[in-house]
Formats: structure tokens, C-alpha cells, sequence
């Protein structure tokens, strides 16, 4: 299965390397690098790569290369998925993955992935299981093994290892039993020069926080669940009875979980903001820049952290702007211009205007100027998906049954909705 895994920084740098086999050299990255030099982004460098006796299989997260070293055929997506695992196992020890965190906990990073691979084999991917096994870090418990020369492993194993149900640990006792959704959106979408939306895609997810004692089994239907297209679910969902039904039933994870994940190809999607802008460049060697960003009318919804990219071409060698609303940054280099707007405010719209220095004795720039615009909107779920039911069943730690729960309530998060016992 995976023999080894390096993690590469963006400047080639190999700062850690971890085997469950033979040792690899790290030599064999050669093959990435060079694949990475012909790459045009660190996104376009190929996720399969051949070599004469292994294949290279990576992502590309938080900046980082995660890059794994494979000897026989194995289906891609089955490392990669369990790549991107490994990263949000991170995230959630160390609240972030970077190579600063990374480093800073390096102990606790070899540790989770002896424990999540065996001989190269995943094992324990759950975040709860893999906290039973390994401590999550904290200051307390870092002067604590400095001072005794224990480590984070645990000496018993985990409940949920030997259960039938692997990615709950047995034994949850709650004082108040409560579980959280939230439904999180994201809209990929094309719009022409003239306002007209070209393509949209929705990329959404649920995520849950389940407090829950006892065993707890849960069925969730929607109102429209023709709606979800190519979804992926958690180990926890019955496949068999979503295919059926249209039904999630589920035994829930203790803890945070991503119970779903969907996307939805559509054209009818109401996109929420509006940008005018105008560039024009000159013979003399300026230009002028004049950008707006403001909601439509039709949204009832406030839109927050607005950030507004904007590439422009080699000639351009600086900028100087005035905004009435936040802060923007000139990176000279790659050329790029990042304006940080946060709120909008409809009484007073964001505007960004100034002139632009260009290369002299060379011809303007006649290339087009693609703006990119990033938001977010509480409350709102922009491909109209809900929940119509929730029913809990089984027993608590202390004997108590479940009843089931025949509404939602929705709570001050973004597509949040919460249920209690």
C-alpha cells in the first residue's frame, strides 16, 4: 500500500519524511520536483506520477505538498483520500496545518501516522478514535511528558476499536444531549463582462457536532434530495438505504464529524453581488483603475468578508490606489492586486480608484482583466436544500430512549440547526 510520505514545503524543501516499510530515499521526489517545474501553479502539478519502480501520488493544501510514495497498483483516490484525511487530522490536533505547526509538533505528528497506517494499510482515520490513542497537545500536558519523559500515547486501547461501530467510542455520557448541523455552501461561478452568468456550481457540505450519549441512531430526510448530485458521505451513512429511500440513517460519530458532502451544476443560482469596474491603459505609460463591488437589491442578507483579486498583466509595474472601504496590497512580482473590503455596507459602497505605472517603451496591455471576488453570507443556502426531518432512536448511557424529533430548528449560524433531547 503507502510505503512513505513526504511533506514539501513551497520552496522544495523536505522537512518530513515518515515510512511504514523500507526506508525510500528521498531522492525518488526528483520525479515530483521536475513534474512541479513544469507545472505553470502548484494546483496544475499532476496527482499520479510515474516512475521506473514507484508511483507518486500528492496534494497540494495550506501551501504544503503531501506526497505519497506507493510500490504496487493502488486506485489513486484511495490515497489521496486518505491524504486529505491525514490533513484534517491535523487541523484538528493543532487547529491549523502549517509547517510552523507541523515542526512545532512533530512529536505528535509521527505518532498520529503510525497509528493511522499499519505497514502502510490505513487503520484509524476517526478523529475521536485517534484521540483516544493520542493526546491531543496542550501546554499542561507538554510540561507534564517534559518533566516525566512519557509521551501522548495512550496505554489503553480505544473502545471503538473493537466494536462493531468503529468510528464511535462506547461509554458516552452527556448531561445534555444536543447534536448541530451546519450546512456550509460554496458558489464556483462565471460571469461575462455584461453580467450574464456563464456557468455555477454549488460545492456544499454538512457538518455536524453530535453530543449524543448511549448509542443514538439517527434517520435525516429532505424536502428536495433530488437536488444532491454526486454526493459523498461518512462511513457512518447506509449507503444502501440513501439509495433506496433517499434517506440518511446513521449512527453518529461522537464529536465533529462531516456527515456529507455534494455539489449541484445549475444555472438558476441568484448571485448576490455585483462589480463594475473600468481599467484603461495608456501610451504614456499609466493607466486608470476605477472598481466597485456592491450587493443587488433583490438580497435581504448581509455579505461579509469580501475580498476582491485582481491579476494584471506583466507591463503594469505598480499601482497606486485610494479605498473607501479597507485595505489592498500590490504584489509587484506576481503581479496580483488583493483588496480586503470585509463588510458591505449598502449606504456606502466599496470603491477602489487610482492610477497604474506601466513599462515604457513597450505597447500597452490589450489582454482582458478576469476579477475574482470572494464572500460570505450568513444565513443563506444558495441551492435551496432542507432538512424536513430528524429522528433519533435508541438508548442513552443511562437507559433513557430517544424520541424521535419531528422538526428543525434553525439557529443564528449559517444554515446551522440544532436538536435537543
Amino acid at each position: 500500500m503507502i510505503n512513505s510520505l513526504f511533506i514539501i514545503n513551497n520552496t522544495g524543501d523536505i522537512f518530513v519524511e515518515k515510512h511504514w516499510k523500507s526506508v525510500i530515499n528521498r531522492s525518488i521526489c526528483d520525479h515530483f520536483f521536475e513534474a512541479q517545474s513544469k507545472a505553470s501553479s502548484p494546483e496544475d502539478v499532476p496527482p499520479v506520477i510515474s516512475t521506473p519502480h514507484y508511483y507518486l501520488i500528492s496534494i497540494y493544501r495550506n501551501h504544503l505538498f503531501f506526497v505519497g510514495v506507493v510500490q504496487s497498483e493502488v486506485p489513486p483516490l484511495f490515497v489521496i483520500e486518505f491524504l486529505h484525511r491525514a490533513v484534517d487530522i491535523f487541523q484538528d490536533y493543532f487547529n491549523e496545518c502549517t509547517e510552523t505547526s507541523i515542526k512545532e509538533h512533530i512529536v505528535v505528528v509521527y505518532e498520529l501516522l503510525e497509528e493511522m497506517l499499519d505497514n502502510g494499510f490505513p487503520l484509524a482515520t476517526e478523529p475521536n478514535v485517534l484521540k483516544e490513542l493520542i493526546r491531543p497537545p496542550s501546554i499542561v500536558r507538554q510540561v507534564v511528558n517534559t518533566v516525566t519523559g512519557s509521551s501522548h500515547v495512550s496505554t489503553h486501547l480505544p473502545t471503538g476499536q473493537l466494536s462493531n461501530v468503529p468510528w464511535r467510542r462506547t461509554g458516552v455520557k452527556y448531561t445534555n444531549n444536543e447534536i448541530y448541523f451546519d450546512v456550509i455552501e460554496e458558489i464556483d461561478c462565471i460571469i461575462d463582462r455584461h453580467g450574464s452568468v456563464v456557468f455555477t456550481e454549488i460545492h456544499g457540505v454538512i457538518d455536524s457536532c453530535c453530543k449524543l450519549s448511549g448509542m443514538p441512531d439517527l434517520t435525516m430526510s429532505f424536502i428536495n434530495p433530488r437536488l444532491l448530485d454526486d454526493p459523498s458521505f461518512h462511513p457512518c451513512v447506509r449507503f444502501k438505504r440513501w439509495e433506496a429511500e433517499r434517506l440518511l440513517s446513521f449512527v453518529p460519530p461522537d464529536g465533529n464529524f462531516r456527515l456529507l458532502s455534494y455539489h449541484i451544476t445549475t444555472g438558476t443560482v441568484a448571485i448576490p453581488v455585483y462589480v463594475k469596474h473600468q481599467i484603461s491603459y495608456s501610451e504614456g505609460g499609466s493607466g486608470r483603475f476605477d472598481l466597485t463591488v456592491g450587493p443587488k437589491q433583490t438580497m435581504g442578507k448581509t455579505i461579509e468578508s469580501v475580498v476582491v483579486n485582481v491579476p494584471f498583466p506583466k507591463q503594469v509595474l505598480n499601482v497606486n490606489l485610494t479605498p473607501s472601504v479597507g485595505t489592498y496590497s500590490f504584489d509587484p512580482v506576481r503581479k496580483e492586486l488583493k483588496w480586503e473590503v470585509g463588510k458591505i455596507i449598502p449606504q456606502k459602497l466599496p470603491t477602489l480608484k487610482g492610477s497604474m505605472s506601466l513599462q515604457t517603451g513597450v505597447p500597452p496591455p490589450d489582454e482582458s482583466t478576469t476579477i475574482s471576488v470572494e464572500f460570505k453570507i450568513p444565513q443563506l443556502a444558495s441551492s435551496g436544500i432542507k432538512v424536513s426531518r430528524l429522528d433519533l432512536y435508541g438508548e442513552t448511557s443511562s437507559g433513557k430512549k430517544y424520541k424521535p424529533f419531528k422538526g428543525v430548528k434553525y439557529i443564528t449560524k449559517a444554515g446551522r440547526f440544532q436538536v435537543r433531547t
